[in-house]
Formats: C-alpha cells, sequence, structure tokens
C-alpha cells in the first residue's frame, strides 16, 4: 500500500540514494523514498526501508529552495539564509553542470498518479524554463496501469525520459528473480511510453539468468527489445553485494554464476541478436567490461560484435590480465 505523508509533517530538503549514471549531471527531486515493491533479488538498495510518497507540496519546495538558492548563487544578495545545506549543495553543483537537465527519485516516480506528478513537473518547469531533459525512473508494471494519453500528458507538462529496468526479456529470469513483471509487460509499458512521444532507456542486465539461463537470457532479452525499440539500450552487468538477496543463492550454490568470458559470449549473442531497430546500445557503468561498447543501432553493430569477438579471441592469460586491467581502471578498451 502506497503511504502519503500528511502534508503539515515536518519539511526537510531530500535527496535519494542513487540516479542513473547518465544522469551525474542532473539535479535530484526526490518525489518517493525507495521502492514500493522492492523485491528483487539482484537489488540491494532499498532493503529495511519502507517506500512513502512525499507530500506534493513539498517536493514543491524542494524546488523552490534550490531556485532560491541557484539566485543566490548566481547573483549574491544579502537576506539569504542557507537553512537547508543539502539544498544548498545541489544548486551549486548543478549550476556546475550548467543546469539542463533534472533526474526524480527514487525508484519509481510515476506511482505518485498523473495527476500529482504533472502538478511537480509544471512547478518545476515553471521555476526552471530551459532545462532541456526531466527523467524518472519506472516500473513497467506501474506504466501498464497508466493510458496513453495520462503518458502524453505528463510528456507535455515536461517529462521527456523514462527509465525501465528491463533486466531480462525471459520470463524464466524475470520470475527467478522476482521482478514483478513478464516480458509482455515490458514490452506494452515500452511501446506505451514511446506512443505518448518520450525517450525510453531500457536496462539489460547480463549475467542475471545464470549458467542454466544464459542463452535464453541473452535471445528472450534481444526479442523484447527488437519489439520495444527503445531510445536507449544500457548495459548493467549483475554484480553480488552482500545486501542484495541473491549474494545468499551464490554462496549456498543455487545460483551459477557466469565469469566474465561466458558474461561477453552472452553480449555477443544479445547483440548479434538485435534487429530492426535504431536504439542506442551504452555501456555507461563502472562494471561494463567494455568501456567503449557503445553504437547507434544497426551502423554500428558490427563494430560493437567485433569488440567482443577480439576479446573472445585472447588466450586465457591475455583475457585475465585485460580483466584484471579493467577492474583496476587501467584499460577502457582492447585498444
Amino acid at each position: 500500500m502506497t503511504q502519503v505523508e500528511p502534508d503539515n509533517q515536518h519539511y526537510r530538503y531530500e535527496m535519494g540514494p542513487i540516479r542513473p549514471p547518465s544522469e551525474a549531471s542532473s539535479l535530484l527531486i526526490r518525489v518517493t523514498r525507495n521502492c514500493e515493491w522492492n523485491r528483487c533479488l539482484f537489488c540491494p538498495v532499498y532493503k529495511d526501508t519502507e517506500f512513502s510518497v512525499r507530500p506534493v507540496e513539498h517536493v514543491k519546495h524542494d524546488i523552490d529552495l534550490v531556485r532560491e538558492y541557484v539566485d543566490f548563487l548566481l547573483e549574491p544578495y544579502e537576506g539569504v539564509v542557507i537553512e537547508e545545506p543539502l539544498a544548498y549543495d545541489s544548486a551549486m553543483r548543478w549550476i556546475s553542470h550548467n543546469m539542463k537537465s533534472v533526474f526524480l527519485q527514487d525508484a519509481d516516480s510515476l506511482v505518485i498518479g498523473t495527476h500529482n506528478l504533472a502538478t511537480i513537473l509544471i512547478h518545476l518547469r515553471d521555476n526552471f524554463p530551459k532545462i532541456d531533459r526531466v527523467t524518472s525512473y519506472a516500473r513497467s508494471s506501474t506504466i501498464n496501469k497508466m493510458s496513453v494519453e495520462d503518458l502524453t500528458y505528463l510528456r507535455k507538462a515536461g517529462l521527456t525520459r523514462i527509465h525501465v529496468g528491463l533486466e531480462s526479456g525471459s520470463d524464466l529470469v524475470l520470475k527467478m528473480v522476482r521482478k514483478g513483471a513478464s516480458k509482455d509487460i515490458h514490452v506494452r509499458a515500452g511501446l506505451k511510453v514511446k506512443e505518448a512521444g518520450m525517450e525510453l532507456s531500457e536496462y539489460v542486465m547480463p549475467g542475471l539468468g545464470g549458467r542454466k539461463l544464459s542463452e535464453e537470457h541473452a535471445v528472450e532479452s534481444a526479442d523484447a527489445l527488437n519489439k520495444i525499440n527503445p531510445d536507449f539500450i544500457r548495459l548493467r552487468p549483475l554484480a553480488f553485494p552482500v545486501r542484495a538477496p541473491l549474494y545468499e543463492l551464490v554462496t549456498s550454490g543455487h545460483f551459477d554464476r557466469v565469469n566474465d568470458v561466458e558474461i561477453v559470449k552472452e553480449l555477443h549473442t544479445l547483440i548479434g541478436n538485435l534487429e530492426g531497430i535504431s536504439s542506442n546500445l551504452v555501456s555507461d557503468h563502472i562494471l561494463n567490461l567494455f568501456a567503449d561498447l557503445k553504437g547507434q543501432l544497426p551502423k554500428d553493430k558490427g563494430f560493437m560484435m567485433s569488440i567482443l569477438q577480439q576479446f573472445l579471441d585472447l588466450d586465457e592469460d591475455e583475457q585475465i590480465l585485460y580483466r584484471f586491467g579493467r577492474r583496476l581502471g587501467t584499460f577502457q578498451s582492447l585498444e
């Protein structure tokens, strides 16, 4: 059940724990706290936390504070009291990045409803009319409860891009990791976002099927992406932090994890099966083995496949050397 805090609760400026790497330059505005679903086995974030929706007036006040501090920083004047240092720091950092983009936190801003989110978006645009991009995470199940008209209304109110965790196109994998969505739900949600005229980033998690479902994970993920044709395909290799429930399955032997070489083979299958789409594939996370594995489909598909094949053609010692060098930050690519 979504918990909405009363408007008269004591206000404080807030910032959530995460944002996509592509939003590193964005102002972070917290709309919800934590994740309403919060059951994915691979996710270490939001565990042992309660989901809640921040009052709309609190979110609007966050925006007002940043506006006040931005004005002060750009043209200092007397009478400003820095009552919220986090808001002041956010304003200062955002100015240094040219104030072009905003990311709405936490895990799914669309869950607060079309009217409430539109109210926040309009207030944001009224205060900062020159921003180019406003984005948010959203779950496919939430999107599927909305109409295309609702999503179009949010776009017109100022929401320009949605980040969705596809993770996998395999129903077996999605069920295994308790994603709370099926392949069909993901595809229908992605198509709704596209029909509404918003940009769409779909996140795929290489390795999520383990050794047993590696091939199916790659093939079915490619098929889902082919059906959606998102603007961006972003690769997020599977990790095993202690706080992620999947960690216990690995240590107990119930999840047979793939190694780096097997992930490269999986990526080779995934990209090899991407057909008929114009997505940008991006490897913008530090855990990706190849920082240069990126390009526009279909024209750069051969280039991306060649990177993966170049690694697979190395002998075992050379593969180990590159893997360690990449993890240490010494290597960015095979070149």
